[in-house]
């Protein structure tokens, strides 16, 4: 922010302490003296006014909170942006990359809103996405036995059905458990020698085992609990696991894992789309007072940088997506041209989709660069309540191309397809509203320094980035890949809060890269990890093997055994209270 924008967002927001008496006292000598709408309009901002210091005096108000009071929802969604009178038919509910919802503005009585779908991933798990569930067999009693008469009507005989019933119940356990082994102890009564039973294969190996690691890798860098948390949470289930041993687990095995991860990195600089951004974080040795000591010891590059950030970079590669995390002192450029010096010399520069800040570019590679046109549409979403008419035809124009978009998407067209769809349906579209758009600037219908001139002027000086996905094949519209991986990075920060030192971010960026990327390709991060480690002497002589997209072919190659689930300890089976009786698991 610049220091002029500052000193007009300071004047402007600056609170005045006033007794509620003063104000009731005001009001008071205000309603003799002014018209009845004007007194009451002058009643509702003080009350307001009253309120949201009510508010955020309070403890535990919330930004959310205030919005709400505000009459402002966080959604861009154009049904909740535009007032429901003012959508039209052409309009929609078009979200950063969805699809948008008609809706009808005909004359008459309205009609009844047509039945709300259950949305997917809200009804009930099949028993046949329980992959790992310990299946219990159940024979029948001697009568209803395959072959024996039917009980009920005396006539046919029983004979077995491939399907069986199946009653599936959840049981609650701890994240890591623990399995002892009680091996049987002898003494000599004569010399006092001491023979101890042999321990099962099952008993040798580390204290803490592969899934182990795997699992607490998974919970800090995938799923963002602390290892304070986890360590309380192991507790109160008695298993305890401090949260400094989880650290040693996961630092000792994060060399098995890296020849993988270094190898995503040589591939991920030949992709031929690359989404880049970043999002800020906090290395505690690299703030306060520890900053101030490097600078005074001199051992601090580049001393007056003083931003640290969490870059994501999603590169779309012949063999998939590959997600990379970057955490440290760089900007997202600065990250992205460090994987781009391993691009193949001659190489054709990839198109680069990101945000339209400069630091975003790769400096000394060149690329096609697109940029996210959400970004663009969030600025008019900014300005609904300035300029309802104006906001309300680039919306709906633009909610067009993402509904193009959406149905590429759902026809699963391929990028030339998708190309020439764009170009028929979308082209028209887009070339329709620049000029609607210069118009609107050259006619002074807007102010050039409001809010509303900026974000016209912000889409017509990159119009050319915007329309990328028109020219390109596969270019893509918006960045929301990478800001959906970023969300990993995010979602430690709100956690964890902070990493330590320089070297726990890196192995935070190492587990983050391959948990993500697995997950990009549908693998199953956990028995990912747990293979990576179990074989760790094949991943380091051979990495490209042990890809999320490769790693199964190579177990079944190696005839090696696959990566087995987490080891459970057996959980005691409550009979269930009384009430109505079991029903079949769909």
């Amino acid at each position: 922010m610049s220091r002029r924008k500052k000193q007009e967002l300071g004047a402007a927001t600056q609170i005045v302490n006033v007794d509620v008496a003063a104000i009731e006292a005001l009001l008071a000598r205000l309603r003799a003296q002014l018209a009845p709408a004007d007194f009451e309009l002058v009643k509702a901002l003080c009350e307001s006014f009253v309120q949201l210091t009510k508010l955020v005096r309070a403890q535990g108000t919330t930004l959310a909170r205030l919005r709400r009071l505000c009459g402002t929802a966080a959604s861009e969604k154009m049904a909740t942006v535009l007032a429901k009178d003012q959508v039209g038919t052409d309009g929609g509910d078009a979200d950063a990359g969805g699809a948008p919802a008609a809706v009808s503005a005909a004359a008459g009585p309205a009609a009844p809103p047509p039945p709300r779908q259950r949305p997917k991933g809200h009804g009930r798990v099949p028993v046949e996405d329980y992959a790992h569930a310990t299946h219990i067999a159940v024979a029948h009693d001697a009568e209803h036995r395959p072959g024996q008469p039917c009980p009920a009507c005396t006539c046919g005989k029983l004979y077995p059905v491939a399907e069986p019933g199946r009653f599936l119940r959840i049981f609650g356990q701890a994240a890591l458990t623990a399995v002892c082994w009680d091996c049987e102890r002898v003494r000599c009564g004569a010399c006092g020698a001491v023979y101890t039973a042999p321990a099962p294969p099952a008993a040798q190996g580390p204290k803490y085992d592969e899934t182990a690691a795997s699992m607490m890798a998974l919970m800090r860098y995938g799923t963002g609990v602390p290892l304070n948390r986890l360590d309380q949470l192991q507790r109160d289930l008695e298993t305890p696991v401090p949260a400094s041993t989880q650290w040693d687990v996961v630092h000792e095995r994060v060399g098995d894992v890296a020849p993988v991860y270094q190898r995503l990195l040589r591939l991920s600089a030949q992709g031929s789309i690359v989404h880049n951004d970043d999002t800020y974080m906090r290395i505690l040795a690299l703030m306060g007072k520890r900053r101030a000591e490097l600078l005074r010891r001199g051992a601090l590059a580049d001393p007056e940088r003083t931003g640290l950030f969490t870059t994501g970079v999603v590169s779309i590669t012949a063999s998939g997506p590959i997600a990379l995390f970057f955490t440290g002192r760089q900007h997202a450029g600065e990250n992205l041209a460090a994987v781009l010096g391993a691009r193949a010399a001659g190489a054709a520069p990839p198109l680069l989709m990101s945000d339209a800040l400069d630091r975003n570019l790769p400096k000394g590679h060149p690329v096609d660069w697109a940029n996210c046109l959400c970004h663009g549409r969030r600025n008019v979403v900014d300005e609904v309540a300035n300029y309802p008419t104006e906001c309300r035809h680039i919306l709906e124009e633009l909610a067009k191309v993402f509904e193009v978009e959406a149905r590429c998407r759902q026809l699963r067209l391929c990028d030339d397809e998708r190309l020439r769809v764009h170009q028929r349906d979308s082209g028209p579209v887009m070339a329709a509203l620049e000029p609607w758009l210069r118009a609107l600037a050259d006619a002074k219908r807007i102010e050039p320094n409001s809010g509303m001139g900026q974000a016209v002027h912000y889409l017509l000086k990159r119009w050319e980035r915007f329309n990328r996905f028109l020219h390109v094949p596969g270019a893509p519209l918006e960045n929301n890949l990478c800001e959906r991986a970023l969300k990993k990075a995010i979602r430690h920060r709100n956690n964890s809060l902070f990493y330590k030192t320089q070297h726990g971010a890196d192995v935070g960026d190492i587990y983050m890269t391959l948990i993500h990327t697995a997950e990009l390709h549908r693998v199953n991060p956990f028995e990912y990890l747990t293979a990576l480690m179990r074989h760790a002497k094949s991943v380091a002589a051979e990495p490209a093997s042990w890809l999320p997209w490769t790693y199964r072919e190579t177990l079944a190659r190696l005839e090696l055994p696959g990566p087995a689930p987490c080891p459970r300890v057996p959980v005691a089976i409550a009979p269930p209270p009384p009430g109505p009786g079991p029903r079949l698991a769909n």
